[in-house]
């Protein structure tokens, strides 16, 4: 399957987490498409004032052209620029998994995981790789 990869990528520590979970979807036999990979720093600067605009619309098209998105949920809540990628994968259709390795509970209720805009948009939250995978494995019977 064609995987779009959400999450925050702000800090070191994201990036590596994105890169060795990339690395896992890829060696189960995925295409991942990950924003960290889709433009450069020097390009963000040379796009000036047109960035934000820019950096949109291209994940967009990514997500457009993926058949799934696997969304990374941990944190006291959810990135917000993951928050868009969600919404915006669920209302064209596509299915969104969630990962969410994070023990904290940041749902609006005892029962959720998360806020529950984004629990209701994924066909389910994982704890881990593996989980993701069955999770992944679930998704292309159903879609």
């Amino acid at each position: 399957m064609k995987i779009y990869q959400a999450g925050p990528l702000f800090s070191e520590a994201e990036r590596n987490w994105h890169q060795g979970f990339k690395k896992k979807l890829a060696d189960a036999g995925h295409e991942v498409m990950w924003p960290g990979e889709f433009f450069f720093e020097e390009e963000i600067k040379a796009w000036g004032a047109d960035a934000p605009k820019q950096i949109m619309e291209r994940d967009r098209a990514a997500i457009d052209a993926c058949d799934v998105v696997v969304a990374l949920l941990d944190g006291t809540q959810v990135d917000d620029g993951t928050a868009w990628e969600i919404g915006y994968a669920y209302a064209k259709g596509k299915p969104v998994v969630g990962i969410r390795t994070d023990f904290r509970n940041a749902g609006d209720t005892t029962h959720e995981r998360v806020n529950a805009m984004i629990e209701g948009s994924c066909v389910g939250i994982a704890q881990d790789t593996n989980g993701i995978l069955q999770l992944l494995s679930q998704v292309k019977r159903n879609f």
